[in-house]
């Protein structure tokens, strides 16, 4: 059985499974029409990047693809705190829980148009350096590569790829100047992305020159009312946007946006970076319902290729929302419920001892 059919059955595995999911699961499942040697193979022979990803998902993004599409870029934790420690799975902090995590911690570009997501790249952090902490004097690890490297790889691929789109969306965690100037002058394309309430920012391009420079949280702006500003190592000016609203504990939050779009409008600004929103189910389903944690697997290769396999999991069951109206989540609950009736026929026919009166 050749590698793209075993992935075929892994990946549907992946979807189908509540539980963990093993090379010896799958084999029981099938009832040894493939055997857990083929599966172990499949997953540890060599490890399946970005262009094995881009070559399945490819045929799905030209069914989907606008010149009005968006990328957006952002990166999660597959958490793995019982796991032995090795240079994918390692401490990494997770700003979503302010705290550090113990997992895989992988980086997507996920491209977003007519109404669907599609992941068309990824790369999985590779902390293979040893340093040692100044604050506490402890041996740590850390990766030679960035994840502003990683940003711009990822764009370079779309890129190279042929990948229509119009803007980049990503949070303040990717809101490096270099990354600003990457995607307005290499890529040619604009961005929509948060700025920190601390950035020192310019009013007028003689303000800049004149090292004007005031801090965003100490300006009087009105919300929604777009304000062109300038930057420190941006040589081309951004639309600025406040944006005022409510927390989930009643108090008041802020954002700072900018664009390298100075056309637009505050609603067309914010309306366009509501779409970045996309990744979080996208992260969230990946977990739920392509069991991107539930592989108990010790090198390397095997432990990166599961990862690979849930991204082809969640590819279809992006199109299977397309096909049947039902998003993973529901789609998941259907298969759930389908299995209980599976097991409840099944312990029926057992006929069970009836419980005394």
């Amino acid at each position: 059985m050749k590698n793209k059919e075993l992935l075929e059955l892994y990946s549907d595995y992946l979807i189908s499974a509540f539980g963990q999911t093993t090379g010896t699961g799958l084999a029981e499942l099938l009832g040894g029409s493939v055997s857990h040697d083929q599966i172990q193979r499949l997953l540890g022979k060599e490890r399946f990047g970005a262009g094995e990803l881009w070559q399945i998902v490819k045929p799905y993004v030209r069914q989907i693809q606008q010149e009005d599409g968006v990328i957006i870029i952002d990166d999660s934790i597959a958490e793995k705190p019982y796991t032995d420690e090795n240079e994918i799975i390692c401490w990494h902090y997770d700003h979503s829980q302010d705290r550090s995590v113990k997992g895989i911690n992988f980086v997507t570009s996920l491209y977003h148009a007519s109404g669907y997501s599609l992941p068309v790249g990824f790369s999985i952090v590779a902390k293979t350096e040893y340093y040692v902490d100044k604050k506490d004097g402890k041996q740590k690890r850390r990766s030679p590569v960035s994840k502003n490297e990683y940003y711009r790889e990822l764009l370079t691929n779309a890129k190279r790829n042929q990948i229509p789109f119009q803007y980049v969306l990503s949070d303040v965690w990717y809101s490096a100047a270099e990354n600003r100037m990457f995607i307005k002058h290499d890529l040619d394309k604009d961005f929509i992305m948060p700025l920190k309430a601390n950035r020192k920012v310019a009013l007028s391009e003689q303000a800049k020159r004149d090292g004007q420079w005031i801090r965003l949280d100490a300006l009087t702006l009105e919300a929604n009312s777009p304000v062109e500003i300038f930057l420190e190592s941006v040589d081309f000016p951004l639309l600025l946007v406040k944006q005022v609203f409510a927390n989930e504990d009643s108090s008041m939050g802020i954002q700072y946006l900018v664009s390298s779009d100075t056309h637009l409008s505050a609603d067309q600004m914010t309306t366009l970076y509501r779409k970045r929103w996309n990744v979080e189910p996208y992260h969230k389903s990946l977990k739920q319902n392509a069991s991107l944690e539930k592989s108990p697997t010790q090198t390397v290769t095997t432990q990166s290729n599961p990862l690979f396999a849930a991204l082809c999991a969640y590819i279809k069951l992006e199109w299977l929302r397309k096909a049947t109206n039902l998003n993973p989540f529901a789609l998941k609950t259907k298969l759930s419920i389908a299995a209980l009736h599976s097991a409840f026929d099944t312990l029926r026919r057992f006929q069970p001892i009836q419980l005394a009166a």
